[in-house]
């Protein structure tokens, strides 16, 4: 069996020698046809044999796009473009899509470059992945399309650019960088400055992406309240310039305050015994208060406003304005003895003069009606008195004067200034 194998590979080795360019030429055409075939199928992506279907794109203007370039979907090839040519109204660019792709019909096409050196290129980018779908035949509009700028448009605004810089400034910003050896390092560092500063950026992008739409928030809102600004500008302005008019005065003060300070902590010092006893009483006539905090509140209503508004209400334009009632007013009736009018004494007070009338539209501010902390009954008279109760003695006090029977004798009295 060995003999038999050896035999067969020398006869296969006499055969190769014998046809050796015969079979070289037919190992380099089968790596030609591979080859070929790689290029065609794998890098150019020619498949006769996929279905596609074909699309009309109307642009503005070519950005570069030429037939034989690719057609993307949000970056994944999907097509070529077949022919680019002109219109009337600019360009339009017939391509060829495979046919098992779905292109939403609410979509931009947009010619970009995969570098500045040109390799342009369509990109579809939809911004919905529902139907409707591109379909043979369709056609997108100029308005829903975008290219890229042509370089003469940015070497115009360039040139507007360089012409507001100031060439003294700038030979400044040289001669600056340049003052010693050490200027090609000074550049460098604001190189790297900038770099470090655009790297930190990038590493906290939403956070900067925040800040700036917060800033434009900001800003906006001190734009539309400048006028606001401006006027408390003005106003401060103003202020700020009695402050200074009334720079003398403020000094005077300053320079008199330490001794009537110290005047008033003498007067304290010298009276605080009956500051104490004034201070316990207020603090009793505080307490009372607040208790009856509702009943002052009823004397001040909300809706007549503060008493300079009253007086305004009715003295304008020109006259005293008043509104009078002419309907009589029930009143109360107290159910006690009344004196007839024709004899000259002087009675000691009731001591209960209290109505008997619940009705609160009788004596509407009348003390039966006045708010009271929570568990007062002093409403009405106390329990078990005689309603006809006076005074006894008849009550006195400093600017009293005796009242007897027929009235006191005012003849001596001297009348004020």
């Amino acid at each position: 069996m060995t003999d038999r194998l050896a035999r067969a590979v020398v006869r296969l080795s006499r055969f190769v020698t014998r046809h050796m360019t015969g079979v070289s030429s037919l190992a380099l055409l089968v790596i030609l046809l591979l080859g070929t075939a790689y290029l065609s199928f794998g890098a150019l992506r020619i498949d006769p044999f996929r279905p596609k279907f074909h699309v009309t794109i109307e642009l503005a203007g070519s950005g570069g796009l030429l037939a034989g370039q690719d057609v993307t979907l949000r970056g994944t090839p999907i097509g070529r473009v077949v022919s680019v040519a002109f219109s009337e109204s600019g360009v339009v660019a017939t391509i060829a899509i495979d046919g098992d792709v779905r292109i939403p019909a609410d979509t931009v096409a947009t010619v970009s470059a995969l570098s500045p050196a040109g390799e342009q290129y369509l990109d579809f980018r939809p911004s919905t992945d529902d139907g409707p779908y591109l379909h043979d035949g369709s056609v997108i509009a100029a308005d829903r399309t975008e290219t890229p700028v042509p370089i003469a448009t940015v070497l115009t605004s360039m040139e507007g650019l360089v012409a507001q810089i100031d060439p003294a400034k700038f030979e400044t910003i040289v001669q600056e960088l340049g003052v010693s050896e050490a200027g090609p390092e000074k550049l460098g560092a604001i190189l790297d400055g900038g770099i470090w500063l655009i790297s930190t950026l990038d590493g906290v992008l939403p956070q900067t992406v925040d800040l700036l739409r917060n800033s434009r928030t900001v800003l906006t809102m001190l734009h539309d309240t400048g006028p606001g600004l401006q006027a408390t500008a003005d106003n401060l302005a103003g202020i700020l310039s009695g402050v200074s008019a009334s720079a003398g005065g403020y000094r005077t003060l300053l320079d008199n305050g330490p001794q009537l300070l110290s005047a008033v902590d003498d007067v304290i010092a010298d009276n605080s015994p009956t500051m104490v006893a004034l201070l316990g009483n207020l603090a009793t006539v505080a307490q009372l208060s607040y208790v009856r905090t509702p009943a002052l509140v009823a004397l001040f209503p909300d809706h007549r406003g503060s008493t300079l508004d009253a007086i305004g209400l009715a003295l304008r334009d020109g006259g005293f304005w008043v509104t009078s009632d002419i309907y009589p007013r029930y009143s109360c009736d107290y159910g006690l003895p009344r004196q007839p009018p024709a004899i000259p004494d002087y009675p000691e007070p009731f001591l209960y003069t209290y109505c008997d009338n619940s009705d609160p539209s009788v004596l509407v501010r009348g003390a039966r009606n006045a708010p009271r902390p929570p568990g007062d009954d002093t409403a009405g008279p106390p329990a078990g008195v005689d309603p006809r109760t006076r005074a006894n003695p008849t009550p006195t006090g400093p600017l009293s004067i005796p009242t007897p029977y027929g009235g006191p004798d005012l003849s001596n009295l001297t009348p004020p200034n």
